[in-house]
């Protein structure tokens, strides 16, 4: 019995240990997306996407397939300049399969100041980006204001 017990210890620190190895990795990923999308390195930051790829812009109205947003991004930062987001916080969580990332991050742009990126990454023959949410986070104490303002 101590034996089983000993090797379901060494299993779940194997699996942790794993896990987070992945979340690392993941964490790298999307450090390399911000700093590419910085740069207005456009191939660098699309190779970052898994294939079928969604982009979810602040606009209600973008919701960018990967060949849309690779047209859009490609035109943009052929003029040189990208989009910069600064990650300050980050949360990322790794499927029990260790093949799915999801994760949550606080963003700083020195326009729009804060904002929020969500989103989902596959390992394939690395972990790329299958769906990349932007947002503006909204405090509850001026939501009605902004929601009037916005939606009428």
């Amino acid at each position: 019995m101590d034996q089983l017990a000993g090797q379901e210890e060494l299993v779940a620190h194997r699996e942790s240990t794993a896990h987070e190895g992945a979340q690392d990795r993941v964490g790298e990923v999307l450090d390399d997306l911000h700093r590419s999308a910085a740069q207005a390195d456009g191939e660098r930051y699309l190779a970052l996407f898994a294939p079928g790829a969604v982009f979810l812009g602040t606009d209600p109205s973008e919701r960018w397939g990967l060949e849309a947003f690779r047209v859009f991004t490609l035109e943009r930062f052929a003029t040189g300049v990208g989009w910069s987001y600064t990650p300050t916080e980050r949360h990322v969580s790794v499927s029990f399969d260790g093949q799915t990332a999801w994760f949550d991050e606080r963003l700083e742009h020195a326009q729009y100041g804060q904002a929020r990126g969500t989103g989902v990454l596959v390992l394939e023959d690395d972990w790329r980006v299958a769906q990349y949410s932007l947002s503006f986070p909204i405090p509850n104490a001026v939501a009605r204001e902004v929601v009037q303002l916005a939606w009428g």
